[in-house]
């Protein structure tokens, strides 16, 4: 294999182990088995376990970023963008109600570990919020674009926090209808004068 098609591959790897079965729960051993390396050509690659964190969540920015960026090309409104974020919901339905959010999952056991990398896998979360931030101005409600981009992080987590937990799916469908009718709510008003 190429030195940077291997290392795309442990990447790959690393980040569907360390969502799947945690960072701290996933070995080197697993990952290089995951691949079919050798435990000596993994250590080629990435030498601690930290230096590859830091190029799982670099990997998962660069998807996230396309992912957002697809979206605005896709979308005529803003509306339609914000729209494509909560239906997240129900596109990753299966590994949400298996595994959690996978930003959410790494962010909390991070803090959990008061591990160094928690502020960088925060940049994730960071990442969706200012992208929402700029829909919601685009959306018209500049003045509450921040509080309104925290407001829909928060809820869709809790949704994936107790789709993880229950495993009903009517709920999920249920709570992302809800957030439809919460986003329409959320359009300002012509005004009357």
């Amino acid at each position: 294999m190429v030195a940077a098609t291997t290392r795309q591959q442990i990447v790959e790897a690393a980040d569907r182990l360390f969502y799947e079965t945690g960072f701290e729960a996933t070995s080197f051993a697993d990952i290089a088995a995951a691949v079919g390396l050798s435990r000596g050509n993994f250590y080629y690659h990435f030498k601690t376990k930290d230096e590859l964190l830091d190029a799982v969540i670099t990997h998962r920015l660069s998807k996230t970023t396309s992912m957002l960026e697809a979206w605005e090309a896709k979308a005529e409104t803003p509306g339609e963008r914000i729209l494509s974020f909560i239906q997240l919901l129900i596109v990753n339905q299966a590994k949400i109600m298996a595994y959690g959010c996978p930003v959410g999952t790494l962010c909390n056991e991070l803090a959990k570990l008061d591990h160094i990398g928690k502020e960088r896998a925060a940049e994730l979360f960071s990442l969706f919020r200012h992208w929402l931030s700029r829909q919601f101005c685009a959306f018209g409600c500049e003045a509450d674009a921040d509080a309104l981009a925290m407001h829909l992080l928060m809820r869709s987590q809790g949704v994936a926090t107790l789709a993880a937990a229950y495993r009903d799916e009517t709920f999920v469908h249920r709570e992302v209808e809800n957030m439809r009718g919460w986003l329409a709510a959320q359009r300002p008003q012509p005004s009357q004068f």
